[in-house]
């Protein structure tokens, strides 16, 4: 299923949330919209749901207008075979898991064998087979995600709208899961459109990043590419640690503004020749077992951000002299 939006625009009294936004969520790919709180991210995934209604503009599922206004019917939440999977679970308390899960099969009177092969089915592919006789108080959080996962995907909608999935959990279960996310969407050839504010979440999980700012698409494209190529300055401070620093400042002629990765930085005498040096003086240092992180001043006041592989042969300290080296190649000029 592909869901595209054209010039969507969406406001909560004087407040614009969707500004002229303009995407196409591809067909059994995982998409992620990535942003700061506010930026428009869940009110974009409710109006794909049809949970709020945009002012103006079109969204195109599978080839059909969700909102055709010229005396024509809007296509009912319930006619796009979408489902929606929640940060807070949303869970029936009171239902063992299996009932959980066939919930919203036996809804629509879906026979009764066909529920129980349908949620054995689910749970093998989610792992929770041998859960199903619980009820969600004696779940963990992540095996209550993996529940919200496979209530939603038990329907067999053939697009999957995540807002924050994974959200509530701590660092180490959430990295956990956005494999196994990957994984389960490879698995069943589904359309993801995922919301996350984590930019090291998205690149994990996704086939392609809309990032937005304000309402608006900053840039869209495939991971490495918006981390790699930034469009903005946006875009490159949003999308992870960076220098943006004026290319004059690094010693270059060209009167423009670069961003420069920390781990595109080597010490000088480590780099291959042909690399532009800079040399200055550490003014912080901090070691995180495989890599130091360090600010380098440089005698024109600009600090520089490296992160460099530990060396255990290498003796660093603060208010130690140092020089680095870049690939000028590395340099991406944002506006």
């Amino acid at each position: 299923m592909t869901v595209s939006l054209e010039q969507v625009n969406k406001r909560f009294g004087s407040t614009t949330v969707i500004d002229n936004l303009s995407a196409t969520f591809r067909s059994g790919a995982i998409s992620v919209l990535l942003g700061a709180s506010g930026c428009g991210k869940t009110t974009t995934l409710r109006c794909i749901a049809g949970l709020e209604t945009p002012d103006n503009g079109r969204i195109v599922i599978s080839g059909l207008d969700a909102f055709w206004r010229a005396g024509g019917v809007a296509l009912a939440p319930e006619r796009r075979d979408i489902a929606m999977v929640f940060q807070s679970y949303a869970l029936y308390p009171h239902m063992r898991v299996k009932d959980n899960l066939a919930f919203g099969l036996r809804r629509r009177s879906v026979p009764r064998e066909e529920i129980e092969r349908r949620v054995a089915d689910v749970a093998g592919v989610l792992g929770l087979a041998g859960l199903l006789d619980r009820k969600p108080h004696a779940l963990s959080g992540g095996q209550r995600q993996r529940v919200a996962l496979a209530r939603a995907i038990v329907n067999t909608p053939r697009a999957l709208l995540l807002d924050e999935p994974l959200g509530a959990l701590d660092l180490k279960l959430r990295q956990e899961l956005q494999i196994e996310l990957k994984h389960i969407q490879q698995h069943l050839g589904m359309t993801f459109v995922y919301v996350t504010h984590d930019q090291e979440e998205a690149m994990s999980v996704s086939d392609r990043i809309a990032l937005m700012n304000a309402g608006r698409l900053e840039q869209v494209g495939v991971p490495a590419d918006i981390y790699r190529k930034p469009a903005s300055r946006f875009a490159a401070e949003f999308m992870g640690t960076t220098n943006l620093v004026e290319a004059t400042k690094l010693g270059l002629a060209a009167p423009v503004w670069v961003s420069l990765r920390p781990e595109a930085l080597r010490f000088a005498e480590e780099a291959p020749a042909g690399w532009q040096r800079v040399a200055g003086t550490i003014a912080h240092l901090e070691m995180l077992g495989p890599l130091t992180r360090l600010d380098v001043r440089l005698a024109n006041g600009t600090i520089l951000r490296a992160a460099i592989l530990d060396a255990p042969q290498r003796v660093l300290a603060e208010g130690q002299a140092a020089s680095l080296a870049f690939d000028a190649t590395q340099l991406t000029v944002v506006p």
